[in-house]
């Protein structure tokens, strides 16, 4: 679904342009050393926009010190409750301006932080969570979510302001989905995807990949975030695995290996994990196969850069489609990472 344009910092999302990875610090703000070399570590991992949360004045002076120290990356100031932190994240440099309109108090308040960001020329998310949400009709959550979202945005309308960013995230994957779906449907603007609260590593990328790769493959969303209660590299990299499988951004590695079964005669799991860790690093966009049998094997090593197929102890290395040579298991991941690496300068 074409959104509208929006420009944050050197990042445009919406248009067609290319789907934003971003993520949040979870370092205390008001830590400006520790923030900034957190934020330089999401970068270095994928990261595309960097959201810091501004709880209170002395993070917000903090947030001043970290924008002069970042020039990288775009940053996004997360502001609830006090209008007042959003202005100051705006003359103090902030790329994006987030607000949770269950929280941010009076249209006077909304006011002002609007006439700060037009000034400034910085887009607002009109970020919506089930968590907070503001009291507003309706019979369902889904339903409800989407009304604040679209009430909030003819308020900014009338205001003249049209440089916005929507979201309406639930801890429910069926909520969540749904209300996307109706957004596309009945707003112009970015779409940033997401399932709040989606919970610890495991459990939550699950559940982000379930919501956040339905709309992807519906052609929905701008821009996504993978919540998780872990590291915040980590949403960095599930969420580039997660476009890679839904074939819409190929940055690094897409490892294609099989789940094994009773015809498997090489010890594959342990292989695959060491193949995927060596290569983890790799920026380029490469397809890499590796393949206990020979079932599906020889056709997956057709349609890789690099493929790895297994039977009998022995395995046949390819590149781009073609057999190269034979190798023992015992030698098979050495030989396999040395032609990689001398075929691609990573």
């Amino acid at each position: 679904m074409k959104t509208k344009k929006v420009q944050i910092g050197k990042i445009v999302i919406g248009g067609g342009m290319p789907i934003a990875v971003q993520s949040m610090t979870n370092t205390d703000t008001r830590q400006v050393t520790t923030t900034v070399a957190q934020i330089r570590r999401l970068v270095i991992t994928g990261c595309e926009i960097v959201r810091v949360a501004i709880p209170d004045p002395d993070a917000a002076a903090a947030f001043a010190k970290i924008r002069e120290r970042v020039s990288s990356v775009p940053l996004v100031a997360d502001i609830h409750f006090d209008y007042r932190l959003a202005i100051a994240a705006a003359r103090a440099g902030a790329d994006k301006i987030r607000i949770n309109p269950g929280n941010l108090g009076s249209q006077d308040n909304l006011k002002k932080v609007v006439e700060i960001c037009r000034e400034k020329k910085i887009p607002i998310r009109i970020g919506v969570n089930a968590g907070s949400l503001e009291k507003i009709p309706g019979k369902s959550i889904t339903a409800r979510l989407v009304a604040s979202v679209v009430r909030n945005v003819r308020t900014l309308e009338k205001l003249n302001f049209k440089n916005i960013v929507v979201s309406a995230k639930s801890s429910s994957v069926p909520v969540s989905v749904a209300a996307y779906r109706k957004l596309s449907r009945v707003l112009p603007y970015p779409l940033h995807l997401g399932v709040t609260e989606a919970g610890s590593k495991h459990a939550g990328i699950v559940k982000s990949a379930a919501g956040i790769g339905a709309l992807l493959c519906d052609g929905i969303g701008d821009t996504l975030r993978i919540s998780l209660t872990a590291k915040p590299e980590v949403e960095i990299q599930a969420a580039w695995d997660l476009l890679r499988a839904c074939e819409i951004r190929q940055k690094g590695v897409n490892i294609i290996s099989c789940p094994t079964c009773g015809r498997t005669e090489v010890d594959l799991i342990p292989l695959v994990a060491k193949v995927e860790k060596a290569l983890s690093k790799v920026k380029k966009s490469l397809t890499v196969a590796v393949m206990g049998c020979a079932v599906n094997g020889p056709g997956e090593a057709r349609h890789a850069d690099f493929a790895l197929v297994g039977g009998k102890r022995m395995f046949g290395i390819y590149r781009a489609g073609k057999f190269e040579k034979s190798v023992s298991e015992e030698k098979a991941l050495v030989e396999f990472l040395k032609l990689i690496n001398s075929s691609h300068d990573f």
